[in-house]
Parts: C-alpha cells; sequence; structure tokens
C-alpha cells in the first residue's frame, strides 16, 4: 500500500492520450455512409498506481474510449503512449507497434461476464489461453498459475473444469477478473465491471479490485454508471459528453465543487443516504434530447441542453484549460 501510495504522489504518468478520436463509418443508402464521432478529440493521462474514474451518460462514448486506447479499436486520430512508448501516432502509423507485447502490460474487463466469456471453453482453457499465447507457463507450472489465479478471485481448483453457463453472473465476472490478471499486467481498463451485477455482489467485487491494486500495484480506468462506486474507487474523475471530456479532476473535489454544468446535473442525481436530507435536495433536470453523436452540435456540445449557454457556446467550441491545480475543465462560462 505505501509503495503504490508514493506512486501516485510522485504523479509520474502511465498512459497519456492527446487528441484522441474514433470515428464510425456506417449505412451507405442514397447519400452515402454516415460519420458517428463516438470519441471526438479527448486528451487527458492515467497516473501510474491510481484509479482514473471516466462517468457520462450512455452513449458518451466511454467503452469506446477505454477500448480504443488499448487499439482493440484502431483509433482514427491523435496519439497515445503507454509508459514513454508510443503506442498509436497519427502522423506515423506505419510505425505504429504491433500490440503483442503490450497485451501483458494492459488489459480489460468486460462489461458483460457472459458475453466475453467462450461458452466451448472451460474455464481453464479460458484463463489458460493468454499464458499459451504469452508462452509465460507450461505442463504443471501452467496448472498451478490458473489455480492461484482462481484462489485470488475467490474461486476454486475444481471450478476450472467447469464452463461458463455453469456459473453466477458475479463468479463468471471473477473468471473474467482472473483472465486479466493471467499475463501479470501492469494496468487494466474496468469497463463496467459491475454494472450486470447484484448490488450485494458489486460491493465483494469493488472490494477485490482494490485489493488487488495494492497488492499488485495496478494501474486502472474505472468506466462506471453509478457515481457513487466511481467516488469510492477513484482517484481522479474524467467526465464524458458526447464524445468529449468536458471535466476532470481529483475525486473529492469533484463531487464537493463541480464546475461544468453538466457535471453539476450528474451529481445532483446522486442519492444521499439520509432521507431527510435526499427529499431536500434539488435535482438538476436538463431539458432536451441528447443529439446525435452521428449529427453533433456545432460549438459546445452540451449548449442545446445547458441552461447557462450563450451565443459563443453555439459557435465556438470551448477551450479545454485548467482552472485550478489538476483539474481541468470545458466551458465558455468558466
Amino acid at each position: 500500500m505505501e509503495n503504490n501510495q508514493m506512486t501516485k504522489e510522485n504523479g509520474s504518468n502511465l498512459i497519456q492520450i492527446k487528441n484522441l478520436k474514433k470515428h464510425f463509418k456506417i449505412g451507405g443508402g442514397l447519400k452515402g455512409p454516415k460519420t458517428v464521432y463516438a470519441v471526438d478529440g479527448v486528451t487527458f493521462d492515467i497516473k501510474k498506481g491510481e484509479t482514473f474514474g471516466l462517468v457520462g451518460e450512455s452513449g458518451c462514448g466511454k467503452t469506446t474510449l477505454g477500448r480504443t486506447l488499448l487499439r482493440l479499436y484502431e483509433p482514427t486520430a491523435g496519439t497515445v503512449t503507454y509508459d514513454g512508448d508510443v503506442i498509436f501516432d497519427e502522423n506515423n502509423k506505419k510505425n505504429n507497434p504491433k500490440m503483442l507485447p503490450f497485451r501483458r502490460k494492459m488489459q480489460i474487463i468486460f462489461q458483460d461476464p457472459s458475453a466475453s466469456l467462450d461458452p466451448r471453453m472451460t474455464v481453464g482453457e479460458i484463463i489458460g489461453e493468454a499464458l499459451d499465447i504469452h508462452k509465460l507457463h507450461q505442463g504443471k507450472d501452467r496448472a498451478d498459475r490458473i489455480n492461484q489465479l482462481l484462489d485470488r478471485v475467490g474461486l476454486n481448483s475444481e471450478h476450472s473444469n467447469r464452463y461458463p453457463h455453469e456459473f453466477s453472473g458475479g463468479q463468471q465476472q471473477r473468471i473474467g477478473i482472473a483472465r486479466a490478471l493471467a499475463v501479470e499486467p501492469e494496468f487494466i481498463v474496468c469497463d463496467e465491471p459491475i454494472s450486470a451485477l447484484d448490488v450485494s455482489i458489486q460491493s465483494q467485487v469493488v472490494n477485490m479490485l482494490e485489493d488487488m491494486q495494492d497488492e499488485l500495484g495496478l494501474t486502472y480506468l474505472f468506466i462506471a454508471h453509478d457515481l457513487s462506486v466511481v467516488r469510492h474507487i477513484s482517484d481522479r474523475i474524467g467526465v464524458m459528453y458526447l464524445g468529449n471530456m468536458v471535466e476532470l479532476g481529483n475525486g473529492r473535489e469533484m463531487y464537493a465543487d463541480p464546475i461544468h454544468p453538466y457535471t453539476k446535473t450528474l451529481l445532483s442525481a446522486v442519492p444521499i443516504p439520509d432521507p431527510k436530507a435526499n427529499r431536500e435536495k434539488k435535482r438538476i433536470i436538463l431539458e432536451g434530447e441528447i443529439p446525435s453523436p452521428m449529427n453533433p452540435p456545432k460549438g459546445c456540445k452540451f449548449h442545446t441542453r445547458c441552461p447557462f449557454a450563450t451565443d459563443v457556446c453555439k459557435q465556438e467550441v470551448p477551450e479545454w484549460r485548467e482552472v485550478k491545480d489538476g483539474h481541468f475543465v470545458a466551458c465558455h462560462n468558466v
């Protein structure tokens, strides 16, 4: 725990993302293909040993961002750097490295555990596949490593011969976590890892992820809808809206003093344990529909729903700037 905390305080970056974009071409039709601007120019960094929380409405681009920085989706533009090594550069695409050496360092836990596990493979085969690809363990060492991973996530060696459909959702997610840990990664994208689980199981999985971070010195990008969980687990938090980052800052500061109107709206929806205080809490209700990522509005993308929008918001894209120490926001009215 002490080494992990020292790493956070030193502030060295593990992931650096600059102007990252991922656009999808869809359809054909009479007017030709359309473009979905899923991630449209995001810049931030993730420090070694920290948990970076990523929140926003469904469809804002959170999952796409996580998969794109891992190059599970090939980026459209921008630069991604991992611990000093450039793993994607739009200006030098021919020399972008093969990702297999980086797969040992960068892993992902998927949102839907049942869909992410091959139903034709046993648990042992699912976890052992990564060991085989990277040639890490063979024979008895391979079996021992699989049993060790199962034990770490709260399962036992007998489970290695069963198939995914024989497990509950919580157990399936534990298998997914064991698979991610198999190659001893340094960085894990946690793509809404608890959203498909019962509330009683969610806390167990979150606690397990925190324990593993302390023991193994892991770095997380934690994508979630549940703002209470994000507040609990995250060191810093980024807020996305329609493919863009609108605010980023220290977790406690973001909850205590949000700056961007969209962040204030999100946090106003977080329930308070005290029933009386929760009833008296003022909730901000946004009007209007969420714009389509195929046809985003000009200027600030939030201006069509923002109660404080001015003429400049409708015409000019707000600058991504640091308004406090380590606190960034993109808003004309700040």
